[in-house]
């Protein structure tokens, strides 16, 4: 009896995918809702019966029990990082000139996809089992959200193993990581919206961020009620994509069951990917759920490798952003917000108008020349855009108004009361108190952010109740927070409070790439936080490094550099690095670059298949030894490091008159 009862158990689950399958991937139902239904309905009952039975692929496990407590934190196994923008087609040009120079191809063919408006998430599978699913994060580091991705119905919980035998890979089947966008359909998105109005919340502003939203909630319950959806654009096996083409990869995701968007295109030359590009601009509104643009990628993944990456965007990937939406609305105020480095920016208050589907009530006016400029006053009606992330700004005045206001900056800092500087010639209007309170605010959001400090609760609302009521007079304060003083604060509680203390001791082991962005320092952002970690190897090497040292750094001029020396000369600015270092925060990197100088001030290419290394193994030794690597030869390229099937960056070496060496005398340079 037990056999029969298990082998129609399985039966059901093997009949459920198929439906499941037909109806959420393939668009194709073969039975009606009300049959589906019954099955599922004869699964529970039987699971019910027989717990033992129960496995966690099961259909009915997409929907967990208790909600979690937390989501923890994970590392992915290779960063997710993301796409430059491109907003023109000229651009794209440029895009397409600089792959085909550094690749040595006269022509490249390109996979064009829709650019959904939704959040990244990779989903883990082994043995053919879906065993976690993680947001994006900051590309590093993403929440594990696994019983929330089991919710929505197009992610497979298990994937037959003759599937995924096709992509001649054994091992694949062990462990595979499938990447993608979870998006809310516009149908989904108006009937969410539709319940939060009869229940007298407040809407959600777009469906980007009510799927962003829903998949951090705690309770898997509410999640699969929001009926959110996921297409898949990448397969990692091993860390890297397995086929030597991505028009295959997508075809492969596909056949192993996943869903892929059906409009993408494999683009023989330039006119075609931008016929495609032109195709979809005038199509996206007949689509049932947001994009803003198209993602252009090199078909040959071959080519990845050697194209190489900046720390922030592949350099064989781009996105084509659509001409930003815009709207015209009435300038309501204009005031002076307060930034971080005491900075005054004016900030126009609009009547809320809804733009390309997000409601805009402020804009930014940039500073006082823009205002000028523009001619923009209170009352007027102007032209108003957002482009992707970018803040909504004052394009125009469309009409004047006849009683319209000038805005004037004032003269004493609206937070503090303190004194207001403009240096003579400069644009910026600043405030000159070391202790005002605005510059604290915006300089702790900025330190727990989410590419820095990654202290995730700490938002707008807590950072108001910590330096109003004296908790927090600076950046180091939050280290010595307790849990009374949190529990203590507005809409907090015992387990909001231990959850902060617990993202607050987490960042204690951040890296030093992300405790030199965090710091606030002029000019220096996630990348040259990185760039100076890697030259200078510590915070105390940094922080006494010369005007000259800074310069050597790549790609920090003499304007940064002084930057960066003032910031180090401030007492303030030091008495907060020593109570960072008290407070346990890492001053030193794992493994500093600067040990070894031998290939300092060298440039390298690599090309080719080089015997017992990667591109980016021998890319790595090469700059921890102080070289750099580039990835087209010119005249300042001081050697071309080329292996099998070099191909045309040998030929321009030679031209060039570049030495051309191997492994072996790379090895020898190297000292190895």
């Amino acid at each position: 009896m037990a056999t029969s009862i298990q082998q129609e158990i399985e039966k059901l689950r093997d009949q459920i995918r198929h439906h499941e399958h037909r109806y959420y991937v393939l668009n194709d139902p073969e039975i009606s809702d009300f049959e589906f239904d019954q099955l599922m309905r004869r699964l529970q009952d039987l699971e019910r019966e027989h717990p033992e039975l129960i496995t966690p692929d099961s259909p009915t496990r997409r929907v967990g029990g208790e909600p979690a407590e937390v989501f923890p934190k994970v590392r992915h196994s290779v960063p997710m990082i993301s796409l430059d923008n491109t907003y023109s087609v000229d651009e794209l040009r440029d895009f397409d000139r600089r792959v085909r120079e550094l690749s040595g191809r006269s022509r490249v063919d390109y996979v064009g996809e829709l650019k959904l408006d939704g959040l990244s998430m990779a989903l883990i599978y082994e043995r053919g089992v879906l065993q976690r699913g993680i947001t994006r994060g900051d590309g590093v580091t993403g929440e594990e959200v696994t019983t929330n991705a089991k919710t929505i119905r197009a992610v497979p919980l298990r994937i037959d193993k003759k599937k995924v035998d096709l992509l001649g890979r054994p091992e694949a089947f062990d462990r595979f990581e499938v990447r993608g966008e979870v998006m809310m359909p516009r149908d989904a998105f108006e009937k969410l919206n539709a319940q939060r109005e009869a229940a007298g919340e407040p809407k959600f502003a777009n469906p980007r961020n009510s799927a962003a939203g829903t998949m951090r909630l705690l309770d898997s319950r509410i999640v699969a009620q929001r009926q959110l959806d996921m297409y898949v654009y990448q397969l990692l096996v091993s860390g890297a994509t397995p086929l030597t083409e991505h028009w295959k990869v997508l075809d492969a995701l596909a056949r192993m069951g996943f869903k892929v968007n059906p409009h993408r295109r494999l683009c023989h030359s330039f006119e075609e990917l931008l016929s495609y590009i032109q195709l979809w601009e005038s199509k996206r509104e007949g689509l049932d759920y947001e994009i803003d643009g198209i993602v252009v990628k090199v078909n040959d993944t071959r080519l990845w490798d050697e194209l190489g990456s900046t720390a922030k965007s592949p350099r064989w990937a781009v996105a084509y952003k659509y001409p930003a939406r815009q709207a015209t609305t009435v300038v309501k105020d204009i005031r002076a917000q307060v930034g971080r480095t005491g900075t005054l920016t004016p900030v126009a208050d609009l009547e809320p108008v809804d733009v390309g589907g997000v409601t805009v009530s402020h804009a930014t006016l940039h500073n006082m020349d823009e205002i000028g400029r523009l001619g923009v006053k209170i009352g007027d009606t102007v032209l108003v855009q957002r482009a992707g992330e970018v803040i909504p700004q004052v394009v125009k005045v469309v009409k004047q108004a006849a009683d319209g206001r000038e805005f004037r900056m004032p003269k004493q800092c609206p937070v503090c009361g303190g004194d207001i500087y403009r240096a003579e010639g400069g644009v910026a209007y600043r405030c000159v108190n070391a202790a005002c309170p605005a510059k604290l605010k915006e300089s702790l959001l900025h330190f727990a952010g989410r590419r820095a400090m990654n202290i995730d609760g700490l938002g707008d609302a807590l950072v108001n109740q910590l330096v109003n009521r004296g908790l927090v007079k600076d950046v180091a304060d939050l280290y010595g927070l307790t849990h009374e003083q949190l529990a203590d604060l507005e809409r907090m509680g015992n387990k909001s409070a231990t959850n902060l203390l617990e993202q607050i001791e987490s960042s204690r082991n951040a890296e030093l790439s992300r405790i030199i962005f965090a710091l606030g320092i002029p000019s220096v952002g996630e990348r040259t936080g990185h760039l100076l970690a890697d030259h200078f190897g510590s915070l105390d090497e940094l922080a006494q490094a010369s005007g000259k040292e800074l310069e050597d750094v790549f790609e920090v001029g003499p304007k940064m550099a002084k930057g960066i020396s003032e910031f180090f000369r401030e007492k303030r600015n030091l008495e907060v690095l020593e109570k960072l270092r008290s407070a346990g925060l890492r001053f030193e990197q794992k493994a500093a670059r600067k040990q070894d100088n031998r290939l300092a001030g060298r440039q390298f290419v690599l090309t080719g298949t080089l015997p017992h290394y990667s591109r980016d193994e021998a890319r790595k030794m090469i700059e921890e030894a102080g070289g750099r690597v580039t990835g087209s030869v010119s005249k300042k390229t001081a050697y071309l490091v080329a292996g099998v099937e070099a191909g045309s960056k040998l030929d321009k070496a030679k031209t060039l008159g570049v030495p051309a060496i191997d492994e072996a005398e790379l090895l020898k340079l190297l000292g190895k």
